[in-house]
């Protein structure tokens, strides 16, 4: 079956950085396009970053230029590099895999961003 394991969540002060990472198992990786998405309290969970199998990226407009999604398709990786946090931030984020009609969700990892 499918698994992840996310890791580097965690408390940041504004300003600050941090990184995500997601291994996944059980799906040829280099097929899937993955994401990176995030849910607020209250709010629907929202597209943060998209990398495809070949390394095209598209971020949402609320995160251009301070985050970057990277692929490791060796060791089955997606990872979220996040500069210069803002309270805004907060949420849980998940991973996210897909091909074709399937796709697949990370259980998330909390970043709260707080001073």
């Amino acid at each position: 079956q499918v698994q992840f394991v996310e890791s580097g969540g965690g408390l940041v002060k504004p300003g600050g950085s941090l990184g995500l990472s997601c291994v996944v198992s059980g799906i040829t990786f280099r097929l899937y396009t993955t994401a990176w998405y995030r849910q607020a309290p209250g709010k629907q969970r929202e597209l943060v970053a998209v990398i495809t199998g070949s390394g095209s990226t598209t971020y949402a407009d609320s995160v251009k230029g301070r985050f970057t999604i990277s692929r490791d398709n060796a060791e089955n990786t997606v990872s979220l590099q996040m500069n210069s946090l803002k309270p805004e931030d907060t949420a849980v984020y998940y991973c996210h895999v897909r091909w074709a009609t399937l796709q697949y969700w990370g259980q998330g990892t909390q970043v709260t961003v707080s001073s």
